[in-house]
């Protein structure tokens, strides 16, 4: 095969075109793109702490966190500094790099941002990368969390733009792509990606891809998201996904953005270790751990090592600019805690 290329004019029709592909041929495709930029061995291993949960004003439909479903979610305030440090400290005690901090608002207010921007700061210093998602930002927001020292920032776009109507009402698709223009403004690398499942046909799947591989730069992480059916919330009893078809959008994925992370999100509680190692032979080379999706649930800490081991996988070491290696490790449950199901205000995987 020719090396990849980076581009960024996919058209709909391209992405189509490989979405039909014979199965054997789209992961022949994708693995070696895969293994031309990333070590097919190795899974970035992350954790993601919900620093504030529940009681949020959106109605997306998938989300247990929206304050009008009832889903059992409690509503909690934001954590304090010290809080959160103990478990950064805990993560980083067990060996990963990268911690990822959620908080369930449509839009934080200022005085919101300067209290993450605490947070944010104070986790740095431990020597650690650090991610946020907190809704949509202005720009002087973003700049705020820049100067504080978050590395990433994630906001989802969820889905193509002629289905994000389907889903969600309480905020329009131009207020993602705002947000993301934001974070890149202010320097700060993307995590960006959907959640497949959620009724939408195939042709809106590779919009969805097409989308996220057209922004100005790739997302440098895409998750790619399962809808974690939950009952209150209006996608609750919608069919499931076929697990090729899931496997499918992964390989796309990495077709699209040969360089970025692709991210195995919300739903591998409900995939079974077959499904998972195709996954990663497709591309996937990013997950999340712990016991818990935010409100949903995770394959636990224990069943991820196990899986590593027969799969012959190991975790993705970092290099730091001063040569240091570290290594996210599977090792602390108590340091992982919450992502959500792929909700760019704060739920997202």
């Amino acid at each position: 095969m020719a090396e990849a290329v980076i581009r960024h004019d996919w058209t709909r029709d391209e992405v189509s075109a490989l979405f039909a592909l014979p199965f054997n041929e789209l992961m022949y495709r994708a693995h070696s793109v895969h293994r031309e930029h990333h070590d097919p061995n190795a899974v970035q291993v992350s954790t993601l702490l919900s620093i504030k949960t529940g009681g949020c004003p959106e109605d997306c439909a998938y989300c247990p966190q929206a304050a009008r479903y009832d889903t059992g979610v409690q509503a909690q305030k934001l954590m304090s500094v010290d809080a959160v440090l103990e478990r950064a400290k805990a993560a980083k005690a067990a060996g990963a790099s990268r911690f990822c901090m959620g908080a369930a608002w449509r839009s934080p207010k200022d005085r919101d941002v300067v209290k993450v921007a605490e947070i944010v700061s104070a986790v740095k210093g431990l020597g650690l990368e650090t991610c946020a998602t907190l809704g949509m930002l202005s720009d002087t927001q973003a700049q705020s969390l820049k100067a504080a020292g978050l590395d990433y920032y994630n906001h989802n776009l969820d889905t193509a733009p002629e289905f994000y109507g389907e889903v969600i009402h309480t905020r329009q698709y131009q207020d993602r792509l705002d947000t993301l223009e934001h974070v890149r403004a202010a320097g700060m690398k993307t995590c960006c990606g959907g959640i497949v499942g959620m009724g939408e046909s195939r042709d809106q799947r590779a919009g969805l891809l097409q989308t996220l591989a057209n922004l100005p730069e790739h997302p440098q992480s895409v998750p790619i998201n399962q809808l974690v059916q939950v009952e209150g919330t209006p996608l609750a009893g919608t069919e499931a996904l076929d697990p090729f078809e899931f496997v499918r959008t992964i390989a796309v994925a990495r077709l699209l953005m040969p360089a970025s992370m692709v991210r195995l999100s919300a739903g591998r509680q409900q995939m079974d270790d077959a499904v998972q190692a195709l996954c990663f032979f497709a591309g996937a080379n990013s997950i999340f751990y712990g016991e818990k999706l935010l409100t949903t649930g995770n394959p636990d800490v224990e069943q991820d090592r196990a899986l590593f081991r027969r799969l012959d996988l190991h975790p993705l070491e970092i290099v730091e600019a001063d040569n240091t290696v570290h290594a996210d490790i599977l090792e602390n449950e108590t340091a992982s805690a919450s992502c959500g199901q792929g909700c760019g205000c704060s739920a997202a995987a």
